[in-house]
């Protein structure tokens, strides 16, 4: 009889609810519900519209009633929470990591706290999206939000919170708070003390993995289905994905990338690597299935093509996708590019007049054309795959020959063609719901189904195809980047 869990792997974007079946052998995958995940701007504040989150997580419990799955587990984005006071009811809505407050909390922090100071102890990425900044400016501009909360959760522990009861913090999506010591893998305490952030807010930290009990009577009660236990599985949506990529080379000499609506490019390492060198370079070492270091760089990803299209879309252009790789295609090559890391990309807007005015600004040709502004921001993200490669390179010592394309991303086949170009480096791409299968296999370790994350790792390559891409046409592409990293400079 096929062991059966369910997935609810929760993006910026949207939302799925999977279930897994396992023979012994091979996975299969089920999608039973997809929803989109739709933030609402509120007065001055971008928040998540948390309660209808809820409300699909629960449809989707529903609609897994008939198929006796024994647990379930929540993947999201990382660095959100929602504040719950005594009774459990939410102090304010979860506000989006985009919400224009951050912007100032890194620059104000730092007069506290020297950035070296932050980074030799957590090891995580400078981002004004991080937890740490977004606690700051709540401490320092609403602190009886503080006073009244009991608990703070991230997106995945709160919404396991309310199907559970269980308050905790599960350590892969505690760790991109950059609240986290590095090594101890616990709350820095003398870091926070200092920035004065209290600290009864903050709840126990659990390995991934962790069962928290099963589904509560009352809901259970209220969606009429059979409890099943809630697991803490990977909750950052990277670390679920990380631990689904179908390696074949053992020696480490791979790294992967989680493509999405952000890039997350590294290796996994088994211990952080936290120096001078990494400060200067903006590395990231965020936790991962099995005790493992998520060595990355966040790059701004398919966040540019999306909010290009919705952009297109408010001026009537209701394209596809695929509507835009056609006309991605046919747009000359390697003409312009962006920074995709440009700090006018990360905020809502008109993406293609931005992309116009970095053109601009750098004085390259102007886009034309909606395929010239896809082909800009395509290859642009293969560019910058090249450079963070390289530095990954050099850090880490180690030589890279495989990049595994994880991820929604994985079904770009220009971006992978791209990026196999640009870096010179074989790509890998699949599986594209590497975040659900790796959410899945963290509940199969747990319940026993395998011994580690390498044994299930080996049923991911049984399970799924890959497509593989090879370099070609390496002098243009070194023209290119030359030209891209005095632009990005």
């Amino acid at each position: 009889m096929p062991k059966k869990v369910l997935a609810f792997d929760l993006g910026a974007s949207s939302g799925r609810v999977i279930a897994g079946s396992f023979d012994g052998s091979k996975l299969t995958l089920e999608e039973l519900h997809r929803f989109s995940n739709d933030p609402v701007t509120l007065g001055d504040t971008f928040y998540w519209d948390f309660q209808r989150l809820i409300y699909n997580i629960k449809l989707g419990i529903q609609k897994a009633s008939s198929l006796s799955c024994e647990s379930m587990g929540v993947d999201t984005w990382g660095v959100d929470f929602g504040l719950i006071d005594k009774n459990g009811r939410l102090v304010d809505n979860p506000v989006h990591y985009r919400d224009a407050r951050n912007i100032p909390m890194p620059e104000e922090v730092f007069k506290k706290v020297p950035a070296e100071r932050v980074y030799a102890s957590t090891g995580i990425q400078i981002m004004d999206i991080n937890t740490i900044f977004q606690l700051y400016y709540i401490s320092t501009r609403s602190p009886e939000l503080i006073d009244m909360t009991d608990s703070m959760l991230f997106t995945p522990d709160l919404i396991n919170y309310y199907l559970s009861g269980a308050k905790v913090s599960e350590y892969s999506i505690a760790s991109t708070s950059q609240m986290l010591d590095a090594n101890t893998r616990d709350w820095d305490r003398s870091l926070l003390s200092d920035l004065g952030i209290k600290q009864h807010i903050l709840r126990d930290i659990v390995p991934c993995g962790t069962k928290l009990g099963p589904l509560s009577a009352k809901v259970a009660e209220e969606l009429n289905v059979k409890p099943l236990d809630v697991i803490a599985t990977a909750g950052h949506d990277t670390a679920s994905a990380v631990a689904a990529v179908p390696v074949k080379n053992k020696t480490g000499n791979w790294a992967y990338l989680s493509s999405g609506t952000w890039s997350l490019l590294g290796m996994e390492l088994d211990r952080p690597l936290i120096n001078d060198e990494t400060f200067d370079a903006n590395f990231t070492n965020e936790g991962g299935v099995g005790n493992t270091i998520r060595f990355l760089k966040n790059i701004i990803g398919l966040w540019l093509m999306q909010e290009s299209r919705r952009q297109w879309q408010r001026e009537g252009s209701d394209m596809s996708f695929k509507d835009i790789d056609v006309l991605t295609a046919a747009s000359k090559p390697l003409q312009r590019f962006i920074d995709p890391d440009y700090p006018e990309f990360v905020r809502p807007g008109n993406m293609p007049q931005r992309i116009a005015d970095f053109c601009a600004a750098t004085n390259q040709p102007l886009p034309e054309t909606k395929g010239d502004i896809s082909r800009t921001i395509t290859e642009s993200l293969a560019l910058k795959y090249r450079r963070n490669i390289e530095q990954l390179e050099r850090l880490t010592g180690k030589k890279i020959d495989v990049l595994h394309i994880i991820g929604g991303g994985c079904k770009d086949k220009l971006l992978c063609e791209y990026t196999a170009c640009a870096t010179g480096k074989t790509v890998v791409a699949g599986p594209t719901e590497a975040t659900a299968t790796g959410n899945i296999l963290t509940q199969l370790i747990t319940d026993g189904c395998f011994k580690d994350v390498a044994e299930a790792r080996e049923c991911v390559e049984r399970s799924y195809p890959v497509t593989v891409y090879e370099p070609k046409n390496a002098a243009e592409w070194d023209d290119a980047y030359n030209r891209f990293v005095k632009i990005i400079k």
